[in-house]
């Protein structure tokens, strides 16, 4: 009995240690189409080499960072966004303030007031840029490992992230330590919230569209049960 409490003792601290903190690679973005106003976090600012708490983004500084030969594709998707505030879900590479290239998964849906009413897009900006620096790497590294056992299910849905968004294990677990951060949601239960709906979704041979899977992300917190 006392091992065990000294085993669930561990694993609370090692989970606090992972869910707090700032996630090396993840951030928010907000649009709203009242004025088409942009709000980036601290990360997304970083991204794109911009000191945290200096950027201005708007429409066209957004447009400016895109890689020359994905720009065209995102200019469409933006367009349509901008439009109607519709959920979207893109892989491409931004250009920082330095000129280095950054490869990004970026991810939004509808945002709604109280009303319900679509007053834009919100959603995240995922960092997938091969070969990161190893600072950057070693990080998690001693982390994962440790929790590698004993998280079974948090590894469960870093390998389905992966799959989903083609990333690399690191960043799926950053994309659910944020998602832990931001909704103030324990890692544990949220990574088998998130697993339990990916194994419900109803599909064939062919896996359900991303926007699905998007959205599910973005709300799973919502539907944890709450601690007995």
């Amino acid at each position: 009995m006392a091992t065990d409490a000294v085993d669930a003792g561990h694993q609370t601290s090692i989970e606090h240690a992972l869910s707090v903190g700032e996630p090396l690679r993840v951030g928010w973005f907000r649009f709203y189409l009242d004025g088409e106003r942009w709000e980036w976090s601290a990360q997304v600012e970083r991204m794109h080499g911009y000191p945290a708490g200096t950027a201005n983004p708007t429409t066209e500084l957004v447009l400016s960072h895109k890689h020359p030969e994905d720009l065209g594709q995102v200019s469409d998707i933006l367009a349509v966004m901008r439009r109607t505030g519709a959920a979207f879900s893109t892989r491409h590479r931004i250009v920082d303030t330095a000129g280095a290239v950054h490869h990004v998964v970026v991810v939004g849906d509808q945002l709604h007031d109280d009303a319900g009413a679509v007053i834009g897009t919100n959603g995240f900006y995922i960092d997938v840029t091969p070969a990161r620096a190893d600072a950057d790497q070693a990080a998690l590294s001693e982390a994962v490992a440790e929790i590698a056992e004993a998280r079974g299910g948090i590894e469960q849905v870093k390998g389905m992230l992966m799959l989903i968004y083609r990333i690399d294990a690191d960043a799926a677990f950053d994309l659910l330590r944020w998602r832990s951060q931001e909704t103030n949601t324990k890692l544990r239960p949220l990574a088998e919230q998130i697993a339990t709906e990916i194994a419900a979704l109803d599909y064939g041979d062919v896996l359900p569209d991303r926007v699905v899977f998007d959205r599910l992300l973005l709300t799973a917190h919502l539907r944890v049960p709450p601690a007995g």
